[in-house]
C-alpha cells in the first residue's frame, strides 16, 4: 500500500488542482449569472424559510431536519482543522478565497437542492429517494444511467473511505485523548456503539439526533469564537485587511510561517472551502430530497443556507480566531493551531471547549455520511443492500482509530473529487430547468406578497 503513495499523490494533486477547482468554481459562477445573483437578493428569504417552511407535500422529514442532516455532514473537522490547514499553507489570504468559493458555492447548493426535490422518487420501502443519481437519470435521461451509477459508487467510497469515517474517527479519539486523557480504545468503543445504535434507526433517527446537536454545537462554537473576537475587537479591521491583501499579494514568511504565494492562498482556500461546505460534491441533495415540500425552489433556498452557515459563518469564525491571535505564524498546525488560538484567550478551558465542539462536529459528520452512503447503496442494490452496508460502515468506524495509512487519506481525497464530476456535469446540463423552476416559484411568491400588501 505504501508503495502506491507517490502514484496516488500525483492523481490527488492533479484532481484537486486547477481542473476540478475550475469546474467547481466555474459551475458556481455560471449558475450565479444565470440565477441573477440569487444568493445575494434572496438570502434573507432563504434564512427565514429555515424556520417557517410550510412542510407540505411528500417527504420523510421537515425541511429544517433535512437541512440539519446536510449540515451534520458538512460541519465537521473541515471547519476547525481544514481552515487551520489552509491558513498554515496559504496564509491569511486563503480565508478570502474560502469566502469566494462559498459565495459562488451557494448558487451551486441552491441548484442541487432544487433538482433533488424535482427529480426524487420513492423506493421499495416507500421512503423518498433522491440526489444526483436521480436527477442525472430522470432529468438528463436513461442514456446517462452509467453516470448516475458512477456517482452512487463514488458516494459509497466517500462514506467508507473518505469524509465519512477515518478523518472523523481519528479527530475524535485523538482530541479527546489529548484534552481529557481518555484512552483511544475507550473512546472508539463508545463511538462505535453510539453510531451503531443511531444508524440502525435510519433517517428518522439520524435527523432527530442531528436536529438537536447541530443547532447546539453551531451556537456553542459561534459564542466561544465571538468571545475571542470581542476581546480582540480593535484588531478586527486590520485582520480583515490582512486577509484581503494577502489574497492578492501572497504572504511573506513570519515567525514559524514559511510564506505563501497568491496561487497557494487561492488553491488552499478554495479546496478547503469546497471540502468543508461540499457545494458541488452532490452530497447535500441526497438529504434535501427527503424534505417535506411541494416546491423544489423552496428546498433549494433552504439548502443554500447550508453553505452560508458552514463557511461564511463558522469557517470565518475559525479564520478570524487564527489571524487575531497570531497563532498562524507559529509552529502548530491543524487542530493544535486552532486549540492554541482559543487557549490564548480562555486558557485550558478553551482547548477543552474546542475538543467538545470538534468531537460533536466529527460525530454528526459520520451520521450524515452514513445516510448518504446508504441511499447510494439502495440506488445500486435495493433495500437488501442496507444491512451489509451498515455492518461494513460500523466495522470501519471501529477500526478507524487504528488505521493511520497515509494512502487511505490520499484515496479519500481522490474519491471525493470523483463524486463531484458527474454532479457538476448534471448541474450544467440541467441549469435551464433550475432557471425555469426559480422564475416560476419566485414569481408566485412575489405575487402573493403584492396581494398581501394591497389587502393590508
Amino acid at each position: 500500500m505504501e508503495s502506491l503513495i507517490p502514484t496516488l499523490d500525483a492523481i490527488d494533486s492533479f484532481m484537486w488542482g486547477p481542473p476540478l477547482i475550475t469546474l467547481l468554481v466555474g459551475t458556481g459562477i455560471f449558475l450565479t449569472i444565470r440565477l441573477g445573483l440569487l444568493q445575494v437578493f434572496r438570502l434573507p428569504q432563504a434564512l427565514g424559510l429555515i424556520f417557517r417552511a410550510q412542510n407540505h407535500g411528500m417527504g420523510d422529514v421537515s425541511s429544517f431536519k433535512a437541512l440539519c442532516v446536510a449540515l451534520a455532514a458538512t460541519i465537521g473537522t473541515g471547519n476547525i482543522v481544514g481552515v487551520a490547514t489552509a491558513v498554515k499553507v496559504g496564509g491569511p489570504g486563503a480565508i478570502f478565497w474560502m469566502w469566494m468559493a462559498a459565495f459562488f458555492g451557494m448558487a451551486t447548493k441552491y441548484a442541487e437542492g432544487l433538482l433533488a426535490v424535482k427529480y426524487r422518487s420513492v423506493d421499495e420501502k416507500g421512503e423518498i429517494a433522491g440526489g444526483p443519481m436521480f436527477y442525472i437519470r430522470n432529468g438528463m435521461g436513461e442514456k446517462y444511467r452509467p453516470l448516475a451509477g458512477f456517482f452512487a459508487i463514488a458516494t459509497i467510497l466517500v462514506a467508507f473511505l473518505g469524509i465519512g469515517t477515518f478523518p472523523q474517527v481519528n479527530a475524535i479519539v485523538d482530541s479527546v485523548n489529548i484534552a481529557f486523557g481518555v484512552p483511544k480504545i475507550e473512546t472508539d468503543v463508545l463511538l462505535t456503539i453510539l453510531i451503531a445504535a443511531i444508524t440502525i434507526g435510519g433517517l428518522q433517527s439520524i435527523a432527530k439526533v442531528a436536529s438537536k446537536i447541530i443547532p447546539f454545537m453551531a451556537v456553542l462554537y459561534v459564542i466561544i469564537s465571538l468571545g475571542l473576537i470581542f476581546l480582540h475587537i480593535s484588531a478586527v479591521p486590520d485582520a480583515i485587511m490582512l486577509i484581503i491583501e494577502s489574497a492578492f499579494t501572497g504572504t511573506a514568511a513570519a515567525g514559524g510561517f514559511a510564506g505563501s504565494t497568491i496561487m497557494m492562498a487561492m488553491q488552499n482556500g478554495i479546496a478547503r472551502g469546497v471540502f468543508s461546505n461540499e457545494s458541488g460534491l452532490g452530497s447535500a441533495p441526497i438529504a434535501a430530497a427527503a424534505a417535506k415540500t411541494k416546491e423544489p425552489a423552496e428546498q433549494g433556498l433552504i439548502s443554500m443556507t447550508g453553505t452560508f452557515i458552514d463557511t461564511i459563518v463558522i469557517c470565518s469564525m475559525t479564520g478570524l480566531a487564527l489571524v487575531l491571535t497570531g497563532v498562524w505564524q507559529g509552529d502548530a498546525a491543524g487542530a493544535a493551531m486552532t486549540a492554541g488560538a482559543f487557549a490564548s484567550v480562555y486558557g485550558p478551558v478553551g482547548s477543552m471547549l474546542l475538543t467538545v465542539a470538534l468531537a460533536l462536529f466529527a460525530f454528526t459528520t459520520i451520521l450524515g455520511w452514513n445516510y448518504y452512503g446508504e441511499r447510494a447503496c439502495i440506488y445500486l442494490f435495493g433495500t437488501k443492500g442496507v444491512l451489509p452496508y451498515r455492518l461494513i460502515f460500523i466495522a470501519l468506524i471501529a477500526s478507524g482509530a487504528f488505521l493511520k495509512l497515509e494512502a487511505i487519506w490520499i484515496l479519500a481525497d481522490i474519491v471525493n473529487g470523483l463524486m463531484a464530476i458527474p454532479n457538476l456535469i448534471a448541474l450544467i446540463a440541467l441549469s435551464g430547468v433550475v432557471v425555469a423552476e426559480t422564475k416560476h416559484y419566485l414569481g408566485k411568491i412575489d405575487e402573493e406578497q403584492r396581494r398581501a400588501a394591497t389587502t393590508h
